[in-house]
């Protein structure tokens, strides 16, 4: 590795980030240039209007620390208005389902966008070369156009069945966005298709002339206010105007050994952490890789995360989010005994009627720094400014309706996300560098790819294509390469388990790993991704 490594899932983003490090930039800005890339080129998951978290490491200037970006809401939020829409809690914990679907589509659907301060904010402090030089990349992308990949069109007709509206009713509500991806007969443009936006090309360079103040409080901020009050949209200029990234320390735990950093709420670090923290005091090698009883214990471990999530963590600028005793030492060995036990967790949703947009990418460079960046819409919310380009987050549905609860509404909380973008160090040296898109499952996806690496030896690139599972709820969800006869045995144990017609679920995990001065990196093969080493 002269230069660095990009990992990501979609090739031609990665592609731009491995250029921006050809061109002389450090690990920041092939991140940024990246993300930029991947809001063009994958447009479903992530965008200038989503939100997301950076975890930056840059050793030489004792830099270690998190930005986050996500969305807030509105300050025309009121923390009772949706209280007597909700009908019940999607099946995987991934938002709320109301009547009308209000908080999931159309304009009062999004939240405050963080992206561009967020990603403004990394670079500002630590990029190496010019702003414009990271952005346009992503510019002239959307000018030319990109091909459609099967990862993309597949995702337009996946049916979840989980109470959210369906992807491909997302991709309709506009007309503008509609335009993109559908012919004239009302058909999905297919695989190897090009589509080419002007208008996201447009607003992209006015950022890269006039900076993030372009899209919070110049002309494309006056374009979002005005389309949206015209719409009887939450979001205003208001909030534009207010809106900053925070940068925060890392929460930090260990596992067998290695030091582990993720991020603070209101993301997941912490949540990862309260697993790793529990499975410590499990032999997780000696009970084999998917066995029954290994995904008994897993999951376990991982159900009562979930409840800790559920009911702890939110904003902490609303809420007292103990974020070190969600992760404590004697709560996680209190855990683990129970697990022993035999006894069986079980994860409250609002009713008992039982996804996810998001993009991840990491970044490392030959002065060993490196960057791992989730970040996405949450959900489409189906809109699309005219003249704009960009679709816009569906934040909202994550926000509890029901008032008195950690994530709960309330004007300018910020929304709570699974996002993970984790470290792991061998002493000071970085060892792992991983995260990934998947709502929900994210931190179940990084939290096995971990114990892959560290439990049973796997290469980064074994870790992250080994079959996952996860219990996000009640029941087990588990790919279709792990067995019949092992979701058998688990019934047998008093389990439910829902086993996939998809060989991968669970999360698209991708991680970087350093061994040795060795760097090689994996990308889920869910989605195709890419590893590029310069």
């Amino acid at each position: 590795m002269e230069r660095g490594m990009v990992v990501a899932p979609q090739n031609d983003a990665a592609e731009v980030g491995a250029r921006i490090l050809m061109a002389g930039g450090n690990a920041v800005d092939a991140a940024v240039a990246t993300a930029f890339a991947q809001g063009v080129m994958d447009q479903m998951m992530c965008g200038i209007a989503g939100f997301g978290a950076g975890h930056v490491y840059l050793p030489k200037l004792g830099v270690h620390a998190v930005i986050n970006f996500f969305s807030k809401a509105p300050l025309a939020v009121r923390p009772d208005m949706w209280r007597d829409l909700l009908e019940y809690e999607t099946r995987d914990g991934f938002g709320f389902v109301l009547k009308g679907r209000v908080n999931d589509l159309g304009y009062q659907s999004v939240a405050v966008p963080g992206t561009i301060r967020g990603l403004h904010g990394m670079h500002s402090l630590y990029g190496k070369l010019p702003w414009a030089e990271v952005v346009l990349p992503a510019a002239r992308i959307a000018e030319a156009g990109y091909r459609i990949t099967p990862a993309v069109q597949g995702y337009w007709t996946t049916i979840e069945n989980m109470g959210r509206v369906e992807i491909i009713e997302r991709l309709r509500f506009t007309r503008e966005y509609a335009s993109l991806f559908f012919d004239a007969d009302g058909n999905c443009l297919p695989v190897g298709a090009t589509v080419k936006n002007p208008d996201y090309a447009k607003s992209l360079r006015t950022i890269a002339a006039d900076g993030p103040d372009a899209f919070y409080t110049g002309a494309i901020g006056k374009a979002i206010a005005a389309d949206f009050a015209r719409n009887g949209g939450l979001l205003a200029q208001a909030d534009l105007d207010a809106y900053r990234a925070e940068w925060t320390p890392p929460v930090w735990g260990s596992y067998r050994g290695l030091r582990i950093a993720s991020n603070p709420p209101p993301g997941c670090g912490a949540m990862l952490l309260r697993m790793l923290h529990i499975l410590e005091h499990f032999d997780l090698k000696a009970l084999g890789l998917n066995t029954p009883e290994y995904i008994r214990v897993v999951a376990e471990a991982m159900k009562r995360a979930q409840v800790i999530k559920d009911r702890d963590i939110g904003d902490p600028d609303f809420v007292d989010v103990p974020a070190e005793r969600i992760f404590d030492r004697a709560a996680a060995a209190a855990d683990a005994a129970a697990i022993r036990r035999g006894e069986v967790a079980s994860v409250p949703r609002a009713t008992t009627k039982e996804a996810a947009d998001t993009t991840h990418l990491c970044t490392l460079d030959a002065d060993g720094n490196t960057v791992s960046l989730t970040h996405t819409l949450g959900m489409q919310s189906g809109v699309i400014t005219p003249g704009l380009g960009f679709m816009y987050n569906g934040a909202m549905a994550m926000f509890d309706p029901r008032p008195g609860r950690a994530q709960s509404l309330a004007p300018n909380k910020r929304r709570v996300s699974s996002m993970s973008p984790t470290m792991a160090f061998k002493g000071d040296q970085p060892f792992l560098i991983l995260g990934a898109p998947g709502g929900s499952n994210i931190p179940m996806g990084v939290l096995q790819v971990m114990l892959n690496v560290i439990d049973h030896g796997m290469s980064v690139v074994e870790a992250v294509m080994a079959p996952r599972f996860s219990a996000t709820g009640d029941a087990i969800d588990v790919a279709s390469r792990i067995p019949a006869h092992v979701c058998e045995s688990l019934a047998q144990m008093g389990y439910r388990t829902i086993r996939s017609v998809q060989p991968y679920i669970c999360a698209r995990v991708h991680a970087i790993m350093v061994d040795g001065g060795r760097v090689t990196g994996g990308a889920d093969p869910s989605t195709g991704g890419s590893v590029l080493t310069v």
